[in-house]
């Protein structure tokens, strides 16, 4: 082999290695650096999940439809909004919903030091414990982004890291129906999969308080009306999975 040859070998061989490792770190699903909690073979469940709550008036009016609806969900809520509306992450718990750690201030976990990810999640178990007076046992990385060391440091915590196998984006600027039809669409395809749902929505926003996921709550709506009349679908939370 020439040493053109040999390095461009290398190079193929790098770019392969840093794209194995982006999707390691960066795919929902890819189980490359640790075992995640994503969804069993049960085609007729649903999990609905929210991240980056609580929030101003949308977690509030979102408690509402579920309670409507007789449905539990699963909360990922972020430290520090925790912190900032207490009452407003009690009536979560309060209603019967499961609760989560999604870090304290929301940041990509796979690019920060060792010391940082065990702060962020360390500072938010405490948060989110102190102010509901449970323990936290599940834990979603914001963007879904990990390495080796956030699922060393999330099991040291007693933490299960829970991905997901549906994203709708209904962060973006969209319709509730829009919000809605993707995730029926989504919930389809698992289906024909065998696969249960593990929904991911946001009733909050890494931005700030304040964020406006009111689309986000109608849809939810919507799609708890479509499954009105199946008896067969059951909604229920992560932990159920574990």
């Amino acid at each position: 082999m020439t040493q053109t040859q040999y390095t461009a070998a290398a190079l193929l061989a790098a770019t392969a290695a840093a794209g194995t490792l982006t999707y390691a770190a960066l795919s929902a699903q890819s189980q490359l650096f640790g075992k995640l909690l994503i969804a069993p073979q049960n085609p007729n469940e649903i999990a609905l999940t929210y991240d980056d709550g609580p929030n101003d008036v949308a977690t509030e009016r979102l408690l509402e439809v579920l309670a409507r609806n007789n449905t539990r969900a699963t909360f990922f809520l972020i430290g520090r909004y925790v912190q900032q509306r207490p009452a407003i992450a009690r009536a979560i718990a309060a209603a019967g919903h499961l609760i989560g750690n999604h870090t304290m201030t929301h940041p990509w976990l796979a690019w920060q030091s060792t010391a940082r990810i065990r702060e962020e999640l360390t500072h938010c178990n405490a948060t989110i414990e102190d102010t509901l007076g449970a323990p936290v046992r599940y834990f979603r990385a914001p963007h879904g982004a990990r390495r080796p060391a956030v699922f060393r440091i999330a099991h040291e915590l007693g933490l299960t890291p829970v991905q997901w196998n549906l994203l709708p984006g209904d962060w973006k600027p969209i319709s509730a129906r829009e919000i809605a039809d993707r995730t029926l669409s989504g919930i389809l395809r698992n289906q024909r999969q065998n696969r249960s749902s593990n929904i991911v929505l946001h009733d909050g926003g890494q931005a700030g308080l304040g964020q406006p996921r009111l689309p986000s709550v109608e849809a939810t709506s919507l799609i708890l009306q479509h499954y009105k009349n199946q008896p067969e679908i059951r909604f229920v939370t992560v932990d159920s999975w574990n």
